[in-house]
């Protein structure tokens, strides 16, 4: 059974656009409503991130909605950082409810990178048994095994690294991921695209590209000390240096990361069993408009 729009275009082969919102600070409500319709049309569906970098922000399921009511499509994302499996099968019920159907099963930032460094993390199951547990929800059982008269309808999608060691496992924790339901995945953002495509060719070798729907992220870069970052902090990021020296040489380096993340949209278009792009501009969700008419992939 379809049930959202997500899952009628992937299913339908068509290559997918999603794109991430970063959800505000606080209540600002209008400012959420007017990025919503700056960029309603550019994309299938939009991911709203669920405290982002451990930071609080409004609540993914508030931000869904919102989105919802202004015409685009939510995919949610949920942590297991901050719930136990009772919070979470409750949060979903209730998303589920408000007619968000997509949901982003992912680990979530640990919480000494925001803003309350002194917090607890939950962390009660990890982000492939979360999968397990509203898979079982979507299937009308909750994960004690009480029936339900009325299950969430979801799309259930999961976060894949394709870079990280040992390289080797990667496609193999992918297809833990699609056994334990993930019926998308949407990949860590793709600077190095050679290790992309050997990424790929083990998902191809191993058939996963039939049992479920990958999109590969890609992200704009401003300039050479973002690429600098991401390779050097951010865990399991691979960035080649000529993407760093092509960044530090531009004349205009902000230019350079549009054309540079364009450049590698059109590549992924062509890799055997990608389905789709995620794009993440982390605070600069204005360009994503330009971003995808200039890829040629807007839907």
């Amino acid at each position: 059974m379809t049930v959202s729009g997500l899952q009628g275009s992937l299913d339908a082969g068509r290559f997918v656009v999603t794109a991430e919102i970063g959800p505000p600070r606080s209540c600002e409500v209008e400012r959420l409503r007017g990025m919503a319709r700056m960029l309603k049309g550019y994309a299938h569906a939009f991911n709203l991130t669920d405290n982002q970098a451990a930071n609080v922000r409004m609540s993914s399921i508030a931000s869904s909605l919102i989105c919802l009511q202004e015409g685009l499509e939510p995919v949610m994302q949920m942590t297991c950082r901050d719930r136990n499996r009772i919070a979470m099968q409750s949060d979903v019920i209730g998303a589920s409810a408000l007619g968000i159907r997509n949901v982003l099963c992912i680990s979530g930032d640990h919480q000494t990178f925001g803003n309350h460094p002194q917090a607890k993390n939950v962390y009660d199951i990890d982000s492939i048994q979360q999968l397990m547990v509203l898979k079982r929800l979507r299937e009308g059982a909750n994960w004690s095994g009480e029936a339900l008269p009325e299950p969430p309808q979801l799309y259930l999608g999961a976060a894949a690294n394709p870079f990280a060691d040992p390289f080797e496992f990667r496609a193999r924790r992918l297809a833990r991921k699609a056994e334990a339901g993930a019926q998308f995945i949407q990949t860590q953002c793709v600077l190095d695209l050679e290790r992309f495509r050997s990424f790929m060719q083990m998902v191809v070798g191993m058939g996963l590209h039939e049992k479920v729907h990958v999109m590969a992220g890609v992200i704009p870069l401003r300039s050479h000390k973002a690429a600098l970052f991401m390779k050097n902090k951010v865990a399991g990021m691979s960035v080649p240096d000529e993407v760093v020296e092509r960044l530090r040489r531009a004349s205009d380096p902000k230019e350079e990361g549009i054309r540079l993340c364009v450049e590698t949209i059109q590549e992924l278009c062509g890799i055997k069993g990608v389905h789709g792009v995620h794009i993440t501009a982390i605070a600069w969700e204005d360009i994503i408009p330009r971003l995808v008419s200039e890829s040629g992939i807007r839907p």
